[in-house]
């Protein structure tokens, strides 16, 4: 295709993998770099791509280079190298890699100041930056119907948005470096509101003793209606919780909007009363559950 480009995928969890597999069905060029080896040559061999053994490897003569690991400190690692910094990048880190006019899209949920941090140091080395968090869960990711938010220049997303639209429904610029993480904490806040609600809605009906499939028949229709409600509602009355987005990655997110609005000085109540049912869920070891297992909490409240 005439608008291939050179792309590095580095992280192949429950989300990278599938998108890094949307890259090379629209045809570009994609090397992969994993912790786990065993897996990025298992996608090379499904995709015909391209395993390496460092991120800088990986990186090496790329146009775009697309990062979706844990966080801030992982980004880190795999950007600056083993042991590296801002001022000090290593051989095997993806930065040192680059070329001029290259961009890095970091796609990892992070903090906002790690977004400006590594806008700077990518500009340092004459490098774009873009930080794209995701939303859409790993359903998204393996249907190619991402929403990413992203913040940066509008040259460095003009040159990144063909290659994102691999695998993205929607992908909005909604400001400076830093604003795609800030939008994603938004986005967070409002999934742990729905969360919160579903669990502590469906609860109540179950103390009731409403026949609660015919109540989520009834609710979902109106107002009150959501994604939660429509895709987890079933499961939460049934109390299966063994697959979605983890308790542990959504108490991670809303540490991260926790610290954010602190520095703004942002008032954010719910955010902490969801974190405090996560926390009490990974007491319990639902730590690998989807984060809708909180009304178990609920449960348990009213049982005692």
């Amino acid at each position: 295709m005439a608008d291939s480009k050179t792309c590095a995928f580095i992280g192949l969890g429950n989300m990278g993998y599938p998108m890094a597999g949307h890259l090379a069905a629209a045809g570009h060029d994609v090397r992969v770099f994993n912790r786990t080896s065993a897996k990025a040559e298992k996608w090379a061999a499904e995709h015909a791509g391209t395993a390496c053994a460092t991120p800088g490897e990986a990186a090496a003569d790329a146009n775009v280079v697309l990062v979706c690991v844990g966080g801030d400190d992982d980004v880190r690692q795999v950007l600056y190298g083993d042991g590296g910094s801002p001022d000090d990048l290593k051989a095997d880190g993806a930065l040192a890699a680059l070329s001029d006019g290259a961009v890095v899209v970091d796609h990892t949920t992070a903090s906002a100041n790690l977004a400006r941090e590594l806008a700077e140091s990518c500009g340092a080395v004459g490098v774009g930056f873009v930080d794209a968090p995701i939303s859409g869960g790993q359903a998204g990711a393996e249907a190619g119907q991402l929403s990413v938010m992203c913040g940066g220049n509008q040259g460095h997303f003009d040159s990144a948005q063909p290659v994102i639209d691999s695998y993205a429904k929607a992908i909005t610029l909604v400001g400076p470096a830093g604003a795609g993480q800030t939008t994603k904490m938004v986005n967070q806040i409002l999934c742990a509101g729905a969360i919160q609600g579903a669990a502590e809605a469906l609860a109540f009906g179950e103390r009731a003793g409403l026949d609660m499939n015919l109540v989520l028949q009834a609710v979902t229709q109106g107002a009150a209606g959501s994604w939660y409600l429509s895709n987890r509602g079933e499961t939460m009355l049934a109390d299966e919780f063994d697959f979605g987005f983890a308790v542990d990655w959504m108490a991670k997110d809303l540490g991260l909007v926790s610290d954010e609005a602190q520095r703004l000085g942002a008032n954010t109540p719910l955010t902490a009363m969801t974190k405090n049912y996560l926390s009490d869920s990974q007491g319990a070891g639902d730590n690998r559950m989807d984060a809708t297992v909180i009304i178990r909490r609920y449960r348990e409240q009213q049982e005692s």
